[in-house]
């Protein structure tokens, strides 16, 4: 396919065929012998496309560690626009995938369609979830419980925004923060519900800035909706827009003030800027999905949900900042996670459960 990255890497099984004198291998055999099939590992971004530093990134990762570790050889295919989804699917079954993975909720109608049309060739979605009671057999869900994650990040962001002002100067005195949605589905609405439900567990009166870009690939909207919030107060601002994310970052550099990343560790985009980043484990959910499909253990119309009782979701490290956060809020967000693993605490999932 022209629109496929390819990162080929040779395997070196040698296929054994017996000679006619004695059976053994001749050195010419051993030369000739062609290389044993492996499996291939196939991807088609969302539209952010590869080097969003986010969900696209994060589930190529996955790939390319299961080819580091000789089980695959990883493909992967950007998607320019929605309307490549199903094209680009079905291309990657047809080029010879046995395992094809769909990143974002956005591909979730196409998965199924590509899904049905190529029902020998394995698929995976990555944020999407699928109808056990309909979906093709050969298709697999994979969600997160990004609101757990979002919850934690939140803790950070209420506590830094009103009690902890005087530790930094990118931080002020008007306790407002905010988040910036790429797109209003389920996942991104998990991670703001989450977010905002833990800035006002430890800050009630925080005053929380909700704007949604309409897309996940637009770097300028990210900036200029960052910028309108700061303009109103905020000085920490959550960014869950995938590619349209890294204008929140740019912004939040520029600016003097702070950034909150998403689904993986987002510190390198701005070291002085990023506080920590809201994870989920993506990378690791595709490397364990490849490995499903290698040994035989991959299940479809099936649906795997992974949050912080799985050790899926979290927050990154604090890097930069790791003197500047009080030991107080870091063990609030300790405290969180073992009560969300024991059932303590029940986070929010949605606006309507806030």
């Amino acid at each position: 396919m022209k629109k496929a990255l390819l990162l080929l890497v040779a395997l070196s099984f040698t296929l054994f065929s017996l000679s006619a004198n004695g059976g053994k291998e001749t050195k010419e055999e051993k030369k000739a012998a062609p290389a044993a099939p492996k499996l291939i590992a196939a991807m088609a971004t969302d539209v952010g496309g590869l080097g969003d530093g986010s969900f696209n990134d994060g589930s190529y990762a996955g790939l390319t560690k299961a080819q580091a570790d000789g089980i695959c050889e990883a493909r992967v295919v950007e998607s320019k626009q929605m309307t490549d989804y199903i094209p680009n699917l079905t291309g990657l079954a047809e080029d010879g995938a046995d395992i094809v993975f769909a990143v974002g909720f956005l591909m979730a109608d196409a998965i199924i369609e590509a899904a049905q049309n190529n029902p020998e060739t394995k698929y995976a979605g990555i944020d999407i979830w699928v109808d056990p009671a309909t979906a093709p057999t050969n298709v697999l869900g994979i969600s997160f419980n990004e609101h757990e994650a979002g919850y934690l990040a939140g803790i950070v962001a209420g506590y830094m925004t009103k009690e902890y002002a005087g530790k930094s100067d990118r931080l002020n005195d008007d306790n407002v923060i905010g988040v910036v949605l790429g797109m209003d589905i389920p996942p991104c609405e998990r991670y703001e519900v989450g977010f905002q439900a833990g800035a006002q567990s430890v800050n009630p009166d925080v005053k929380v800035l909700q704007a949604v870009a309409g897309d996940f690939a637009d770097q300028a909207k990210g900036k200029e909706l960052t910028l309108a919030m700061i303009n109103e107060g905020a000085d920490i601002v959550f960014q869950v827009a995938g590619l349209t994310g890294m204008g929140v970052i740019a912004a939040a550099q520029e600016e003097g003030t702070l950034a909150i990343g998403v689904d993986v560790d987002q510190y390198a985009a701005a070291p002085e800027a990023v506080l920590t980043s809201a994870m989920k484990g993506i990378t690791e959910a595709a490397y364990q999905t490849i490995q499903s499909v290698a040994d035989g253990s991959f299940k479809g119309a099936t649906n795997v949900s992974l949050g912080i009782k799985e050790n899926a979701v979290g927050i990154a490290p604090y890097h930069n900042f790791d003197s500047v956060i009080p030991q107080e809020v870091k063990d609030a967000v300790n405290k969180a996670v073992a009560d969300i693993q024991s059932g303590k605490i029940t986070v929010p999932a949605s606006r309507a459960e806030l």
